[in-house]
């Protein structure tokens, strides 16, 4: 109970979105797992030289972990969707359900933040 009295300031705004858009965005499991794998590479290299440096390091980690994970969605391609072992795209961009309806009603909620990059 004490987490959620911590959390409730931030948690309740995601409320007042539509479900639909509620469902759009709330996992975060993609990104963490991304985030999981670049945070490896990172503290195993320990100092950058530069900011550009780390930059340059994780950028071709993510080519890396595209990469690969690329090579095992080619391999499972002809099985059916509940038979294949490749974890889905992170950094290409994964199908979502309703993303376009989601990003409109984001756009209509936070036009300064959303349209710009439209």
């Amino acid at each position: 109970m004490a987490t959620w009295d911590r959390a409730w300031e931030r948690f309740t705004p995601f409320l007042a979105f539509p479900p639909m858009l509620r469902r759009v965005i709330y996992t975060t499991n993609s990104i963490e797992s991304l985030n999981y794998q670049l945070r490896k590479i990172s503290k195993n290299r320990g100092h950058f030289p530069s900011d550009e440096a780390a930059v340059k390091l994780l950028w071709l980690a993510i080519c890396n972990i595209e990469d690969k994970r690329a090579r095992e969605r080619d391999k499972d391609r002809n099985l059916p969707a509940d038979k294949r072992k490749a974890k889905p795209r992170v950094v290409e961009g994964r199908i979502t359900t309703n993303w376009k309806q989601a990003l409109a009603q984001l756009a209509t909620a936070y036009p300064d933040r959303i349209n710009p990059h439209l």
